[in-house]
């Protein structure tokens, strides 16, 4: 009886192609991997995401690919030895020295088999795993049942049949590039005992000075006692040994003035270890830890006071929490190369943009553990997609069994995991079913008859899952879908929805943000293109590329949105007086434009967080955070990482304390006949939003900016004292722009400047707001731009920490920017495009920037004339 043992299996690996007598086996780029990065390792095919290189790795999709490796067999006596496979992508046939032991058909199912008697002990094993194509196998499955509608949005419609990666397929944001291999680690156990499951519920009292944990293991082999310790930061608190009973064991313990996990601003995140040891005859024989958070979470929905439906938040910890934040797709077309340092940036990336909640999206992969680890490290809230999207699934026998067997093992390996506040079970597929009016009647409760409907994929949301999450998280929310709630997934006023009437659907001007808002909006977004720096990475010929201009083939072809360029015109033709050339003036249009959309929706929806029972909506996650590949797309954040102008807008209107200016226009008659004596009022609606939970007494200064005369004229009728109580808006006052001459177009260019400081002077937020569209405003031209690097202990010692701006007039969406390109640590600054308005000094915290780097600093700004 002996400790278990795991023998990573990452070693000697080679791969090539299978039925081509031609092909050898070749050394693979890393373990785990997939058949295009070790292509790549090797030249044979061309980099997928340079220029249209996409187009030509296509049959590497077509083909089946066989990974081979020999190792030896561990030393062991009277135990078991299990091969191990935490993912193999897709379907794969698995020999071990001649015999073949497994046949997978989902990337996502971790898989076991016992090859105790199959192992030899004279020579290394072989282990061999064939991958056949997916994309075939989903084309002849389409076939096979052709009474099933099959009907998507993006990517092909036999992907429905797999259960594999999505957006693999291809999607509006990222290429099609249809992976296999060993995309997750393999290993040998050898083992007389074995912990199966350690699981656990964790109740925290509504006091929240009391916790009760109940920690459960199941395991293999003889034991006869498991000991369960928590500890914290290296302490045991609490210990129970217990005698096993039926293959399990149980500890109950309790905890009195416990520390609470938080989401990020809202308090701490203390992580228990919980630590489980099989024993028999007092000799340990397998070990199993798990993190964990305690913390109190509820989805709350009842009904408000004064708007029609109900709300739909998130209370942790008794605190009702705005979940402004993000969506979340796979960093990486090819998942194996994401690092664990590369999880951790982008989370970090979302903590230091104010995010609290990002959304793993349906289309992609239950995340790596590591991208969990981060959120719960940092305090980031994770609403969890099953992984179906955008279609209509089938139900059949054995696609049932696939998806409950996947289910199952993903919530097993991610429920412990305090971030994870939502399971929700798909990704608009009630919305598909909609637009293609499939079967559904809400009143029909027989999950039998949804299997003979044209949408039996009602049962697997409905049924399957809800059935998974009812047995193994029981104490997490389970949505059926996103968008999910009211008679229809439009409704506003119930659940979560999807407002994309602003690029997709009726394509309303993003001014009309506003009026859009929901309960909880878990998707709207606007296009902007990438940085510069990450178009020439993917140009075959870098700066020198002749497409290295707008409207190129190239760049158009790394854009996959249907109707890109129609709508990317549209709404720069309605906002912005934009050029083409140079190509970084086009770019950062279309980065203000995003910036400036984005913006809008937050703070008009930020509007609604009215306080107890007047939650109108509690939230908003952009899409997206991020992208797979360099391209342009609706990512606030480019695929190096790179943020756009719309992560800094974000950024701004998520911060604690915030103040919200929205301009109106009214048009007054002298009386209900004329159309030629009118009067138009221009006012501007003025509140504030305070997250924080304490309330907080602030001044108001509100200055207007003429920008034909640059004068600059303080508001004084406005309040100059208020209180902001904690986590709500706040209505401040309506108020007319101030002109020299009723009825004159003065106050369409006039800028409203609004700050908040606190008793002591401190400025809490800053607001500018700009007449709209920016297209008919008569921008002033700035004789110059203060750039004041300032910092470091002393002053020229240490690098700068900050960048003073400043400019004799107002400035809109003043950009930041490192000529030369980046060399060395790349410059990070905490703010960019910003507005700058005549008289005052905004301070921009900058990292990575040297004191000899001033001259390398760059600026640009809407309507700026190039030199």
């Amino acid at each position: 009886m002996s400790l278990r043992r795991v023998h990573p299996i990452n070693h000697g690996w080679s791969f090539k192609q299978a039925n081509d007598p031609s092909s050898k086996f070749l050394p693979v780029a890393q373990f785990p991997t997939n058949v295009h990065l070790d292509l790549l390792h090797h030249g044979l095919i061309p980099d997928p995401n340079i220029g249209k290189n996409e187009e030509a790795v296509q049959w590497v999709g077509e083909k089946s690919w066989v990974y081979k490796s020999n190792f030896p067999t561990p030393v062991f006596a009277a135990a078991k030895a299990v091969l191990g496979f935490d993912g193999l992508d897709t379907y794969a046939t698995v020999v071990l020295n001649g015999v073949k032991i497994l046949e997978t058909k989902n990337m996502f199912i971790p898989e076991r088999v016992d090859v105790t008697d199959i192992l030899t002990a004279r020579e290394p094993n072989v282990l061999e795993i064939t991958f056949d194509s997916t994309y075939l196998i989903g084309k002849k499955l389409v076939e096979k049942y052709p009474d099933h509608y099959w009907g998507c949005w993006n990517g092909d419609p036999s992907r429905l049949a797999v259960r594999k990666a999505q957006y693999h397929y291809g999607w509006d944001w990222g290429p099609a590039l249809l992976t296999c291999g060993p995309w997750r680690p393999i290993s040998l156990e050898i083992y007389t005992a074995r912990i199966s499951d350690l699981s656990f519920t964790t109740e925290v009292c509504k006091s929240l000075r009391a916790a009760e944990i109940v920690a459960k293991v199941e395991f293999e082999g003889e034991v006869d006692e498991v000991v369960f310790d928590i500890s914290y930061d290296g302490e045991r608190f609490a210990q129970e040994v217990v005698v096993v009973d039926n293959g399990a064991a149980i500890a109950t313990l309790k905890t009195q003035n416990a520390k609470l996990w938080y989401p990020l601003t809202y308090g701490e995140q203390p992580l228990y270890l919980l630590t489980a040891t099989l024993l028999f005859k007092r000799a340990p024989l397998d070990v199993c830890q798990k993190r964990f958070g305690l913390r109190r979470c509820e989805v709350v929905q009842h009904k408000l006071e004064d708007a029609p439906g109900i709300s739909f938040y998130f209370e942790i910890n008794n605190i009702p929490i705005f979940c402004g934040g993000s969506n979340w797709i796979p960093a990486d077309s090819f998942i194996p190369r994401i690092t664990a340092q590369k999880y951790h940036d982008w989370v970090k990336m979302a903590v230091e943009g104010n995010q609290v909640m990002l959304r793993v999206w349906g289309g992609g992969i239950y995340e790596e553990q590591a991208f969990y680890d981060a959120c719960d490290e940092m305090g980031v809230l994770v609403w969890q997609d099953f992984l179906f999207a955008c279609g209509n699934y089938p139900a059949h026998d054995e696609f049932l069994d696939l998806v409950r067997r996947e289910a199952t093992a993903n919530v097993k390996l991610l429920r412990h995991h305090p971030s994870i506040v939502l399971w929700a079970g798909n990704n608009e597929d009630y919305q598909y079913r909609e637009t293609e009016n499939l079967d559904y009647n809400p009143h029909d409760h027989d999950p039998e008859s949804w299997l003979r409907s044209t949408f039996p994929a009602r049962y697997i949301y409905e049924k399957v899952l809800a059935d998974v999450t009812s047995s193994h998280i029981p104490n997490t929310y389970y949505h059926f879908g996103s968008p999910y709630g009211g008679k229809t997934t439009a409704d506003s006023t119930v659940g979560d929805i999807h407002q994309w009437n602003v690029w997709h659907g009726t394509q309303q001007p993003y001014q009309k943000c506003p009026s859009l808002s929901g309960r909880l909006v878990t998707e709207f977004g606007m296009q902007g293109l990438p940085s510069i720096d990450t178009i020439d990475s993917f140009l075959p010929q870098g700066k020198d590329d002749r497409d290295r201009y707008a409207l190129s083939s190239t760049l158009d072809f790394h854009n996959k949105a249907d109707g890109h360029a129609r709508r990317l015109a549209m709404y720069m033709d309605e906002n912005i007086r934009y050029t083409f050339e140079p190509l970084e003036q086009y770019i950062y249009c279309t980065q203000l434009m995003q910036a400036e959309c984005v913006a809008t929706a937050y703070r008009s929806w930020k509007r609604n967080w009215k306080g107890p029972k007047r939650e109108e909506c509690a939230g908003a996650l952009v899409w997206q955070l991020n992208d797979c590949w360099p391209g342009t797309s609706w990512a606030i954040a480019d695929c190096d990482l790179r943020p756009k102008l719309a992560y800094y807008a974000v950024k701004r209107e998520l911060q604690p304390i915030t103040i919200g200016l929205q301009r109106t226009v009214e048009t007054i008659p002298a009386d209900k006949y004329t159309r030629a004596h009118v009067r138009t009022v221009r006012k501007i609606e003025m509140w504030a939003v305070n997250l924080s939970l304490k309330t907080h007494d602030v001044e108001i200064t509100i200055h207007s900016h003429n920008l034909t005369t640059n004068e600059r004229t303080a508001i004084t009728s406005q309040p100059k004292h208020i209180k902001l109580p904690p986590n709500r808006s706040t209505e401040i006052s309506i108020f007319e722009i101030p002109v020299s001459v009723k009825d004159s177009e003065e106050a369409n260019q006039t800028v409203i400047a609004a700050y908040l400081h606190n008793k002591s002077g401190k400025q809490l937020a800053r607001a500018v707001n700009w007449p709209e569209p920016l297209k008919w405003v008569h921008m002033p031209k700035p004789e110059r731009i203060g750039l004041r690097l300032v910092g470091g202990e002393p002053e020229g010692e240490g690098k700068p920490s900050a960048i003073v701006l400043s400019a004799n007039v107002c400035v809109k969406g003043l950009q930041l920017e490192v000529k030369d390109g980046e060399r060395g640590e790349r410059v990070v600054f905490e703010d960019n495009g910003i507005d700058v308005v005549a008289g005052e000094e905004v301070r921009v915290g900058v990292r990575g920037l040297g004191w000899d780097d001033g001259g390398r600093l760059g600026v640009r700004y809407l309507d700026m004339e190039e030199a």
